[in-house]
């Protein structure tokens, strides 16, 4: 079923599998290849991220949701990072962001691979929480503590 009973009194949690089989089905879905539009990969993995959240709403650690946040938004910042792919291009989306012009010079002409600069401060205060919630990354977390209620019948 997905779940595993740990400690004393059994709390409900996640199997180590069952991440693993999310992490990859979310980097398939978020895959940096493969001409799609970011809003047809977003719409995608919202709609497996909402049953997969709905299914193991019943697990009792935040930890584990908001890990998975992060991770997210990572993939989500490279796929972007990957997209836009020529220096000149960008500079001018970073610019475009609110980040200056010398921190957008910066990154933008930086040779690091795309999952490394995916963590620099420059892209992530340009793609951030609140740019991401503006373009319809589903935070996994929220809808954790949305589905409360759920944990209390369990």
């Amino acid at each position: 079923m997905g779940y595993e009973f740990r400690g004393y009194g059994g709390k409900i949690c996640v199997s180590a599998k069952k991440l693993r089989h999310f992490k990859q089905r979310a980097s398939e879905l978020l895959a940096r290849k493969g001409g799609r539009s970011m809003e047809r990969r977003m719409a995608e993995f919202t709609q497996y991220a909402r049953g997969w959240i709905g299914y193991f709403a019943l697990e009792q650690r935040r930890s584990v949701f908001t890990s998975l946040d992060k991770w997210l938004r990572r993939r989500v910042r490279s796929c972007y990072w990957k997209s836009w792919r020529l220096p000149r291009t960008r500079i001018r989306k970073l610019k475009a962001l609110g980040i200056s012009h010398d921190d957008a010079m910066a990154f933008g002409n930086s040779r690091k691979a795309v999952w490394r600069l995916s963590m620099t401060s420059g892209v992530q205060r340009a793609l951030s929480n609140a740019w991401r919630k503006a373009n319809g990354l589903f935070g996994l977390e929220e809808r954790w503590s949305e589905l409360a209620p759920l944990r209390r019948t369990a």
